[in-house]
């Protein structure tokens, strides 16, 4: 299999996974994060089937964290109480393990990979794919303590990142 197929294949797998998230829990705010986060892999997937296909594209630039961010915020402002479960937790880790999983392969392949571009498309979708780790860490924080994380002044490092 070469490069882009397992590209593909790696996000089709957090698309997938993203999507099924998105299904299961019961927090309207998390469910859309979930569902952008499916789509930012669907954006990988259809750069890297360029890739194969000897094209040149572009990535823009995710906003994913400032739009979570609002999210978050609009989550607080509505004062609803939270309720979740701790096999949720274990969801959003293995969520993780999926999104380190890309991005050890991407840096990895942007090392071995002799055409400059593709180096430099391959690491910035892995610092993509980092902004995905991060959020996801922040939503675990989130899922554990809810009301304390949304009153902590580093839920406001989202966009920092």
């Amino acid at each position: 299999m070469d490069i882009f197929d397992y590209a593909m294949q790696l996000e089709k797998e957090g698309e997938n996974y993203y999507r099924e998230l998105a299904k299961t829990t019961q927090n309207r705010g998390l469910k859309t994060i979930f569902s952008w986060l499916a789509e930012e892999e669907v954006k990988h997937y259809r750069i890297f089937e360029s890739m194969k296909a000897e094209g040149k594209p572009t990535l823009a630039e995710t906003t994913i964290l400032q739009d979570a961010k609002t999210i978050f915020e609009q989550m607080k402002n509505k004062h609803d109480p939270f309720h979740f479960e701790n096999i949720q937790i274990e969801a959003y880790k293995k969520a993780q393990v999926i999104e380190q999983k890309s991005i050890d392969f991407y840096q990895e392949k942007a090392k071995v990979v002799k055409d400059r571009y593709q180096q430099k498309l391959l690491l910035q979708i892995a610092e993509e794919e980092k902004k995905h780790y991060f959020l996801l860490e922040n939503i675990i924080q989130f899922v554990l303590k809810p009301e304390l994380w949304l009153e902590n002044a580093e839920f406001y490092q989202l966009e920092e990142y």
